[in-house]
């Protein structure tokens, strides 16, 4: 029983991934007040593609420099932002 219960903590701790995942996208999402639905979403879904393009970048450049995936990024989201507000003019 013992071992069944430590194989829930360490699950559980996978979270901790998953809740920073989403204060990561909010960091890509745009400012809205609108009340609308449809176009809330899609700011959601657009935000979570660009979190999902900077994690893949990210993982590409790591594989390419050193060989090997560590979940902390050399590509920040930051420099990732900052690249598209440079390149789009969005932001």
């Amino acid at each position: 029983m013992t071992h069944c219960g430590s194989g829930h903590l360490t699950e559980y701790g996978y979270r901790w991934e998953i809740e920073s995942g989403y204060r990561s996208i909010k960091r890509f999402m745009a400012a809205t007040t609108s009340m609308d639905f449809g176009l809330r979403f899609f700011y959601f879904a657009f935000a979570c593609l660009l979190y999902s393009i900077w994690r893949a970048v990210d993982l590409l450049v790591q594989v390419e420099l050193t060989g090997e995936y560590e979940h902390s990024p050399i590509v920040t989201a930051d420099n990732t932002l900052t690249l598209l507000k440079k390149e789009t003019g969005i932001g």
